[in-house]
């Protein structure tokens, strides 16, 4: 058995199959009392068919889609994980999730200010400006895809990862024993900033058990609220218009659109009303094209006239076709 594990390079902590016994055990446990309730997966899983397996009917209700996360701000990596997690989940009937930072990787507004193929934990801050610019539209693009978001506290600010935590001041069980799961993970969990001033930027009194960056007083919601270019307010705008616009949702309706190189653009439509596409420009040079609709939000601002529209590097744009 030992050798069989080596071979298919699977570890013996993880997804293994006598597993799914104990979830349909709680599937039937949950099925006992009246009223809505879900069962979330946490599965770190090899492959999005191996990740489809804990959301069968009879089983948990939706899955943590860690394959999305781990992916690097690249087109064609995102659009084959894309149709991969649609696949998967619509073979089982369960929703697709998306999913970009947690409390165990680095922030992804620190992940994509680094050069790709670091993987998920990464010790650099790498270019702030750039990092929060591809995660503004890292996140338009996974709120415009049908399914379930999961928003990992803070992230709705633009928070970066804190990669300078001095040792003595670190937290994470993992960081004191001498093997096992990185310990390095404090930084992506030091509490987010409320207001501008305080010991603990309105998070407590007291201070705060993680030491949190000066820089993040201007994070702050406080700082942030109101103002109609902040990545909070980008936020509310878009799960404002999930919730509205009557071509979002769950429903697994995307339609891949011709695009060049280092773009991606789908539809999703609706027999209730209009359609709704979105372009996103992962490429370091500025996209000319067409406006498929009246533009709805943008993660940064565009040029749109009668019959052009240009999108610079590393932005998405939301559209609609009234």
């Amino acid at each position: 058995e030992h050798m069989r594990l080596l071979e298919a390079h699977v570890s013996p902590s993880f997804d293994q199959d006598g597993v799914h016994e104990i979830y349909r055990a709680w599937h039937n446990l949950l099925n006992e009392y009246d009223g809505q309730r879900i069962g979330v997966a946490e599965a770190w899983a090899p492959t999005q068919e191996r990740t489809a397996n804990y959301v069968r009917p009879d089983e948990l209700h939706q899955a943590f889609n860690f394959h999305y996360l781990a992916t690097d701000w690249n087109a064609d990596a995102l659009r084959t994980v894309i149709d991969d997690t649609l696949t998967a989940m619509r073979a089982v009937h369960a929703p697709a999730t998306w999913v970009l930072s947690n409390h165990d990787v680095t922030r992804h507004a620190t992940r994509f200010a680094n050069p790709p193929g670091l993987g998920t934990q990464i010790r650099t801050p790498g270019d702030r400006a750039l990092g929060l610019r591809r995660a503004r539209a890292a996140t338009l693009l996974m709120l415009a895809l049908p399914g379930s978001a999961y928003i990992y506290q803070g992230e709705e600010l633009g928070l970066p990862d804190v990669t300078d935590l001095p040792d003595e001041a670190r937290q994470d069980p993992a960081y004191f024993r001498a093997a096992g799961q990185d310990g390095f993970r404090d930084g992506c969990r030091v509490p987010i900033p409320w207001t501008v001033s305080g010991s603990s930027y309105g998070f407590g009194d007291g201070g705060s058990w993680l030491p949190q960056p000066d820089s993040w007083a201007e994070l702050s919601v406080e700082a942030q609220h109101g103002q109609s270019d902040s990545t909070l307010e980008m936020y509310r705008t878009a799960l404002a218009v999930r919730r509205d616009h009557p071509a979002l949702g769950s429903a697994d309706n995307l339609r891949w659109c011709d695009s060049p190189p280092g773009v991606l653009v789908f539809e999703r439509s609706s027999a209730q009303g209009p359609a709704f596409t979105c372009t996103v420009n992962l490429t370091g040079a500025p996209v000319t094209f067409v406006p498929p609709g009246r533009p709805l939000l943008t993660s940064t601002h565009i040029q749109v006239t009668a019959g052009q529209a240009v999108l610079p590097p590393d932005a998405t744009a939301w559209w609609t076709t009234d």
